[in-house]
């Protein structure tokens, strides 16, 4: 017997068991690049109002943090606005997949059921990349096709679908590799998205340093665009040069990734990760006698990552804004943004934005937590005492809640305090800080949202959840889809005066209502249902 023993019969499962999950993400992936040409082309009639956008995103450092200009024209303006948005999706669905057949497998107990017939040590590993690999191959095309429908050039539509799944083809390797280095499911996750992370955060620092051409409409960036996965799909420049060549540096790395993970995989113990865990204490600390306490151990390590992340974020948005907030206004009017909007007050709104959206995403992650302890046995010990239903849930909700004010706060400050040195207006601080506090009750009605489909839906509580977060964010003004009010008006992120960092307090105490009325029904559903595994 082989490492790769079996491989064939655990592909075939792992598809059996991926084939509704995966087939949403490759259908909603292969839409989004077209909807975002789409309604660039209704924002921008005229190829002088491509020119324009083009030539104010390009020459922008902090936009280009974001982007990377290929050119101007409707498609090069889609990928410019919306590929770091589909890169990222691509390599969370690659992430996700490999985590699920491998190290959650080793979690369930599945791996160890399935190693005990003719299965190779490296076989589930094997089965999960190739799942992983092929989504990606699928996506490719598939979202190219969705940009010749919206009407734009077949060979950049091409490039800009394998752009964004050899983003994800390189985190299916990096994958592969933390899961053998973390003993758990969460962790090999969470070091996959915190190397995610960093290659955002390289990536747009090269941009960021990097220069445009002489028209004003090609971006290049510097040489730490070249050292990440993000930066290289960047590099292949769809609806510009299409530089095909690029999808070699991706193509290597995952190899590299994958032999390393392979080679793991064969040597290391079934349940065991090359970093040892951290012993824990021989007693538990008072916080952990309630089920609030520990609702928030539980949703400890997580709050860290993303708490470093925002932090990192609000300090990089902060520091580019006097020169951002010029375009911003240079540009009112255009691609749906309000002429007149105050150049710092319209920049900083965006940056709001973009933080209570990151609320939203820690929200449902840490309270989809709920669902992970009621399948793993770990809820009914708990109820089995003096512990009710209601105070369970009500403690993962109040840490989760706590927690997304916490990071809001700390990336406003983050933002705040060096946006005011650099623009030397001492009031930015308080006016962001209080801004991204009124995306909290938006979050909130993220947080009510779980709780009632983790009640009614809890078989299916982890794939709605995350369905209805992507509508929600793709629904809000980051994105700007031009599709009718009454469907925008859907997203909670809707209904505060983005692109400003003014507050309606008549909004908020709508969406503090609908949050509450949520909630209050899915604390109500969730204390009739039988506890499902």
């Amino acid at each position: 017997m082989t490492a790769l023993t079996g491989t064939l019969p655990l592909l075939r499962l792992a598809l059996r068991r991926d084939r509704f999950v995966l087939a949403g993400w490759i259908a909603a992936l292969a839409v989004l690049p077209g909807l975002f040409a789409l309604a660039f082309a209704g924002a921008l009639p005229s190829h002088a109002d491509v020119l324009r956008e083009t030539r104010l995103m390009a020459g922008n450092a902090g936009f280009r943090m974001l982007s990377l200009s290929p050119g101007a024209s409707i498609g090069g303006y889609a990928m410019n606005r919306g590929f770091v948005t589909l890169a990222i999706l691509a390599a969370v669905m690659s992430i996700l997949c490999v985590v699920r057949h491998t190290r959650r497998n080793e979690e369930t107990g599945c791996a160890e059921l399935l190693r005990a017939g003719v299965v190779g040590p490296a076989a589930g590993l094997a089965a999960g990349v190739i799942v992983a690999l092929g989504a990606n191959i699928v996506l490719a095309p598939l979202a190219g096709l969705g940009l010749i429908a919206a009407g734009q050039p077949a060979a950049g539509s091409l490039a800009a679908g394998a752009a964004i799944a050899a983003v994800g083809v390189a985190f299916t390797g990096v994958a592969a590799l933390t899961a053998q280095l973390s003993q758990s499911a969460r962790g090999a996750s969470g070091l996959a998205v915190a190397a995610l992370a960093v290659s955002f955060l390289v990536s747009g620092t090269g941009n960021m340093l990097g220069y445009t051409d002489a028209t004003g409409t090609v971006a290049y960036s510097a040489w730490p665009g070249w050292l990440t996965p993000v930066g290289w799909g960047y590099q292949l420049r769809p609806f510009g040069a299409d530089q095909w060549w690029v999808l070699l540096l991706p193509a290597a790395f995952t190899a590299l990734l994958l032999v390393v993970a392979g080679r793991l995989a064969a040597g290391r113990d079934l349940g065991t990760g090359v970093l040892p865990e951290r012993a824990g204490r021989t007693h538990a600390s008072r916080w952990l006698r309630g089920p609030a306490g520990l609702a928030w151990r539980l949703q400890r390590s997580v709050f860290v990552g993303w708490l470093a992340a925002l932090v990192g974020f609000g300090l990089v948005f902060g520091s580019v804004s006097r020169s951002a907030g010029k375009v911003v206004a240079a540009s009112g009017g255009a691609a749906g943004r309000p002429a007149g909007a105050g150049m710092l007050d319209a920049w900083l709104g965006s940056v709001v934005a973009m933080g209570g959206v990151a609320a939203g995403i820690y929200v449902v992650q840490v309270l989809l937590r709920m669902r992970e302890e009621e399948t793993r046995g770990r809820l009914e010990p708990q109820l089995a005492g003096s512990v009710s239903r209601t105070r369970w849930m009500l403690g993962h909700v109040a840490g989760a809640t706590g927690g997304a004010a916490a990071l809001l706060l700390a990336y406003a400050a983050a933002a705040g305090v060096t946006a005011a040195r650099v623009t030397g207006d001492a009031g930015v601080p308080r006016a962001l800080a209080g801004a991204c506090l009124a995306e909290l009750p938006a979050v909130l009605v993220l947080a009510a949202t779980v709780v009632l489909i983790v009640a009614l839906l809890p078989r299916r509580a982890v794939a709605v959840s995350w369905v209805l977060l992507a509508a929600a964010v793709l629904l809000s003004p980051l994105f700007q889809l031009g599709l009718p009010q009454w469907l925008l008006d859907a997203s909670p992120f809707a209904h505060q005066p983005a692109p400003t960092v003014q507050v309606s307090a008549g909004a908020a105490l709508c969406l503090l209502a609908v949050a509450a009325g949520l909630g209050g029904a899915g604390l109500a559903a969730f204390r009739r249902r039988d506890v499902v595994a």
